[in-house]
């Protein structure tokens, strides 16, 4: 994975995400209704709890176990049950499709970026947005570029853009982010 990715501003939380790829799947997965960096900051606070994140380890535990620990103060996300049972499906998927090996999502037998798009939109929780923007995130800061992974991203793979998590690499562009969420927001209740 990347060397060093900036999404929380956290050193300890944006290693983990530099390092493990399931950390940097559930941040992604965690990335609603909450500001990004705390979405991303929430693979931090399971490890911490659990002396690490481990697919199988989740993907096995009774589900209200697990949810507990995702709403310990501070809680993993601001509706700790919920994402803590789609957490767990997403664990539970990647034992069951990929051997535990959430990195196989995008490696396993040389995929084309339409195809690791598909295997996103697979994920629970993962929708055409959320997988898009993933994949961008993997093109543009991981180095993970299959054939055609701009295009499967869709404008959330345009070089330069200001759109999402994908886009952001420091204190300024997260700025840059947000506003721009802002003014798509204020223009669509415009219409």
């Amino acid at each position: 994975m990347a060397l060093h990715l900036n999404l929380v501003g956290d050193p300890e939380a944006d290693a983990l995400l530099s390092e493990d790829p399931l950390a940097l799947l559930l941040g992604m997965l965690l990335d609603q209704q909450v500001p990004m960096e705390t979405a991303f900051l929430g693979p931090k606070k399971l490890a911490d709890r659990m002396d690490g994140l481990d697919v199988r380890r989740i993907a096995e535990m009774d589900t209200d176990a697990f949810i507990e620990i995702c709403a310990q103060t501070p809680a993993v996300h601001r509706f700790p049950k919920s994402m803590g049972e789609r957490i767990q499906s997403v664990c539970q998927f990647i034992v069951e499709k990929y051997d535990g090996d959430t990195a196989a999502i995008w490696t396993s037998g040389d995929p084309n970026g339409k195809e690791v798009l598909k295997r996103l939109k697979a994920l629970p929780g993962y929708g055409d947005q959320k997988a898009r923007i993933f994949l961008a995130l993997l093109g543009k800061q991981i180095g993970v570029q299959p054939d055609g992974w701009r295009e499967a991203a869709g404008d959330y793979g345009l070089d330069g853009s200001r759109r999402s998590i994908a886009d952001v690499v420091d204190e300024q562009t997260l700025l840059e982010v947000r506003e721009f969420k802002k003014a798509a927001k204020a223009a669509a209740k415009a219409k």
